[in-house]
């Protein structure tokens, strides 16, 4: 495998435990699910899964995992997608990381993350990258799955060599207002969500949309896209482009936005502009939420260019 990569991935790994029920519950409440299933996932994973697989160069993926059954589940996985894992840590007497999750019948979910391992993930592990992988990628990705500190150390040798920097802030953590790490970021992806936790912002409109990223905007971040599930997304630099999002039955909406966030990375390695390249991402979420699974669901590169395709010749 080749020392060089076009995109460097930092993040968690985790195996999900997945159960589909009818409705998710309210606080207190049982409800009877149905279908049980496992699946390799974690945000860090699956957007290093989502960039390969859209991709036309290397990925290298930095992560921890726990020396117990699920941490050796994930390792074969990532051999078999031809991710450069060559700096992924295994921590003896760690768990590997674990996601209980929830869907109801509309594909929305519930999720609740036991970290284990991805916690342990340190600075000194994005040491062991050699500057050479650095100097040859492109693209930096990172969420905040993993402890700050590593996440700001990462986006900081990122920086120092010049890579376009990715932080998707999830799940949404204030302090990073408040840290270093935003004057690190050259393009913020929260949903609507994290956008509102972020800021402050009730998103109840387009227009408070446009503001909480405006407000993201004014703490030093030039290009800020929020996610909008089933509304699309925005895009925005100096000017907002709305992106409406492609029809298309949800099944499950769990890995939706690390497809959005890998094929965003794979287009903007290629020099798409920040708008093109979540266009495309947008296709590769529409593709994700037809499917059960995180990274099972996640999306081949013909296929994205295949839909895109269609969608653009209706």
């Amino acid at each position: 495998m080749s020392i060089t990569s076009n995109i460097i991935v930092l993040g968690s790994a985790n195996t999900d435990l997945v159960v589909r029920s009818p409705r998710l519950p309210r606080p207190g409440a049982t409800i009877l699910g149905g279908e049980f299933y496992q699946a390799a996932g974690g945000k860090g994973a699956n957007q290093a899964i989502a960039a390969a697989r859209a991709a036309t160069a290397p990925v290298l993926f930095v992560a921890a995992l726990g020396d117990d059954a699920f941490g050796k589940t994930a390792l074969a996985g990532f051999q078999q997608e031809n991710l450069d894992a060559r700096f992924v840590r295994v921590i003896s007497g760690a768990h590997s990381g674990v996601a209980l999750i929830l869907v109801d019948e509309r594909g929305e979910n519930m999720i609740s993350v036991a970290s284990g391992a991805n916690w342990l993930l340190a600075p000194e592990d994005i040491d062991r990258v050699p500057d050479e992988v650095f100097a040859s990628a492109k693209v930096f990705l990172t969420s905040l799955e993993t402890p700050l500190p590593t996440v700001l150390y990462g986006l900081r040798r990122a920086r120092q060599h010049g890579l376009v920097t990715i932080l998707n802030p999830a799940p949404a953590d204030r302090a990073i207002v408040d840290s270093q790490v935003l004057e690190l970021v050259d393009v913020l992806t929260p949903n609507e969500h994290e956008a509102a936790a972020l800021t402050g912002v009730e998103l109840s409109s387009n227009d408070a949309v446009l503001a909480a990223a405006r407000v993201l905007q004014s703490l030093g971040i030039k290009k800020v896209i929020v996610t909008l599930g089933e509304r699309g997304s925005v895009v925005v630099e100096e000017r907002a482009h709305w992106i409406d999002a492609e029809r298309v039955e949800a099944v499950d909406a769990t890995a939706a936005g690390d497809a959005f966030n890998g094929a965003l990375a794979a287009q903007m390695a290629e020099g798409s502009s920040l708008a093109a390249a979540a266009r495309w991402a947008g296709c590769a979420a529409a593709l994700a939420v037809t499917r059960r699974g995180a990274q099972p669901s996640l999306p081949h590169r013909r296929e994205i260019d295949d839909f895109a395709a269609r969608r653009s010749g209706r």
